[in-house]
């Protein structure tokens, strides 16, 4: 069996892969979150409602596992991105909110170990990606695009890094910059300009994850969706793609690497 480390193991996403790892093949062996973490100390099972698994939530990592997933912080993810080129261990990244040096760094780690990092684990959601840039560059820019996305309450950042990522695939098929972005339009003259791309972040109840990319004309629109209704299927994204990664060389991955696409 492939052996695995968590970080972030006490979150929402954390603690779905905690539950479903045996399922797809890994031997957990090791549980990390932050010190003051309130699951600290605890089994790492229990903490993630599956019954004691004999590993407890910690802070460091005693054990070296053949793959490392990260669904915790910008702050944490820098911390074990270091921590897992220093050891040679295979890093799937799920943490989103991450900046442009954030990027040279996973760039300059995959030097040496094999890192792929989405900001979406979906399949779904990467079949999108590819489907939303390939239909951008056939309509181009008479048509209007605009990209909404919907989280639950508790979410932190905005736009989602799946929105961005969304942004990022119809930017690079239609040659454009971040300039073209245009953000929650406000004001008293925010008439659209001729090939912009409206973002826009929803934060309502429960919500899992909703990501619509619009392309309209005056006489149609076309509307590309993707709802996400149980986080599960994150989880199982980012575990098969740990499992691909860790037969992989150093080098910089993505979902699409993983899918053919």
């Amino acid at each position: 069996m492939t052996t695995l480390a968590i970080t972030g193991a006490a979150g929402r996403m954390g603690a779905r892969l905690v539950a479903l790892a045996g399922q797809a093949g890994y031997e957990l062996v090791g549980a990390i979150e932050r010190p003051d973490h309130p699951a600290q100390g605890r089994d790492a099972g229990e903490v993630a409602g599956i019954g004691a698994n004999g590993i407890r939530v910690s802070t460091d990592l005693k054990a070296t596992p053949q793959v490392l997933i990260d669904f915790s912080s910008p702050a944490s993810m820098r911390h074990w991105l270091s921590t897992c080129r220093q050891k040679r261990i295979a890093m799937v990244i799920g943490t989103t909110g991450l900046q442009q040096s954030d990027q040279v760094l996973i760039d300059q780690a995959a030097a040496d170990i094999p890192v792929l990092q989405a900001p979406n684990m979906s399949l779904g959601v990467n079949v999108l990606f590819k489907i939303a840039g390939e239909v951008a560059k056939i309509l181009g820019d008479d048509y209007d695009k605009e990209i909404v996305e919907g989280h639950h309450r508790f979410k932190k950042d905005a736009p989602s890094g799946t929105a961005s990522g969304l942004a990022e695939a119809i930017l690079k098929a239609t040659g454009k910059t971040r300039d073209a972005l245009t953000f929650d339009r406000h004001g008293d003259d925010v008439v659209r300009k001729r090939g912009e791309i409206g973002m826009h972040a929803l934060r309502i109840g429960d919500e899992v994850g909703r990501h619509t990319a619009y392309f309209a004309a005056l006489g149609e629109r076309l509307e590309l969706t993707h709802v996400a209704t149980n986080r599960d299927t994150f989880v199982h994204g980012a575990l098969k793609a740990g499992l691909w990664l860790q037969n992989q060389k150093p080098g910089r991955y993505s979902m699409a690497d993983m899918l053919g696409l």
